[in-house]
């Protein structure tokens, strides 16, 4: 196989491996990241902990992938969780699995996988070059042949392109490439943020900010049809919710969040037959207290207030004239507490962007753009992505390595 001249352009986990695996093959690889490090992304994910992937393997691995999963078909092939894993432990990074499967370093230190990767880097013979702002990526007769920075062009015989999406931008992800690619005719979806927080409607969340609601049950519905439900854990903010529930949802409603209907059920253990039987006899011991007194162990007070206010019961109305209807109000909001979403928090706040380059512009064996030969593309700059979980590295991983390894 003939040396050919490879510019990555972006440093961050698809662009590395992308590199790693092209410098693998036994070409000259100049890898391109316009940050003063690689991977500053990296640094942010799993809360610092760098949550690497998922050890849930193939079903589990394509069931969480909402957009375009048949087009990862190849690249999960080609380097799959297993393959991440034997990586990170091969560069001096151990790895362990976690509830959901999800896999994180032993040390819980998202720096120890970046230095598994310049371990990785260096072996391979990578040139690393920070501070390099990539203006342009320029062609000949319809094909690749140069990259043009701010400090001028330089001939390449291949271009991998892994600049990211556009959410949390001060990691460098502000949307150059999809401009770049722009010009070189490819198609390019609508954006939106993903895996975000949601502004409500309801103002009743802003003055429980900070309270997290452990174990409730969040059902998302559109026109009355349920989108999502869920068990698990979220979080009350100064501006609607937040947490992982809510980051699932707004998966599923990315594109159209305003007017989604939230309902938490702040009880799903307890069927709501046996709640009505629960205030009733709530009632029947506490006839002298209040109603706030009388259920005051059935919730944290502040929350318990807000539901009063949803099932307009007056908290210190005496317990004893507690009736049927009220009881029927209260269970109504403890078993669906609502929330209408307002929309998305920006991209500044996403996890991951919604859209990208429209994948039937290329080829899912090897990457490389059906519209402009010698370029390829990997990572979240394409139209794929996935729930939480470490899915999504996975996604840049896959992409990255087959890239890469199509060279």
């Amino acid at each position: 196989m003939n040396a050919l001249s490879v510019a990555v352009i972006g440093g961050g986990p698809a662009g590395q491996m992308a590199a790693i695996t092209a410098a693998q093959n036994g070409h000259r690889v100049t890898l391109l990241e316009k940050n003063e490090k690689l991977g500053k992304k990296l640094y942010i994910t799993g809360k610092g902990r760098c949550n690497v992937t998922n050890a849930c393997g193939r079903d589990g691995f394509f069931a969480n992938v909402i957009r375009n999963p048949r087009f990862l078909y190849s690249a999960y092939a080609a380097f799959s969780e297993r393959d991440m894993m034997a990586f990170l432990e091969r560069n001096g990074c151990p790895v362990k699995v976690e509830r959901g499967q999800r896999v994180f370093p032993v040390s819980d230190k998202s720096s120890d996988v970046q230095r598994a990767l310049d371990r990785a880097l260096k072996a391979a013979g990578v040139t690393v070059r920070l501070n390099a702002d990539v203006r342009e990526i320029l062609t000949r007769d319809g094909a690749v042949c140069a990259v043009r920075t701010d400090r001028g062009a330089e001939a390449f015989d291949r271009v991998i392109l892994t600049t990211g999406g556009l959410s949390y931008p001060s990691t460098g992800s502000t949307g150059t490439g999809f401009d770049m690619v722009k010009a070189l005719g490819h198609t390019v979806t609508d954006l939106f943020p993903s895996l975000v927080p949601l502004e409500t409607v309801e103002s009743w969340p802003f003055a429980l900010s900070g309270i997290t609601l452990k174990n409730v049950r969040l059902t998302a519905k559109k026109g009355g049809k349920t989108i999502c439900s869920e068990h698990g854990e979220m979080l009350l903010t100064h501006f609607g919710v937040s947490g992982p529930l809510v980051l699932t949802a707004s998966a599923y409603i990315a594109e159209e969040p305003a007017g989604t209907e939230l309902f938490i059920d702040l009880k799903p253990a307890i069927p709501a037959e046996e709640l009505h039987a629960r205030l009733q006899r709530l009632v029947q011991e506490n006839p002298k207290k209040a109603v706030g007194g009388a259920f005051s162990g059935v919730l944290p007070t502040r929350l318990l207030d807000a539901v009063f206010d949803q099932a307009r019961i007056q908290p210190w109305a005496p317990a004893a004239s507690f009736t049927k209807e009220q009881r029927q109000a209260m269970v109504g909001a403890l078993k669906g507490m609502p929330l209408t979403v307002r929309g998305t928090r920006p991209f500044s706040e996403a996890v991951i962007t919604r859209g990208g380059v429209s994948v039937k512009e290329v080829r899912p064996s090897t990457l490389e753009s059906k519209i402009v030969p010698g370029l390829y593309l990997a990572g979240e700059i394409l139209d794929v992505d996935a729930f939480t979980g470490g899915f999504n590295l996975q996604i840049a991983w896959s992409t990255g390595a087959l890239a890469g390894g199509s060279i």
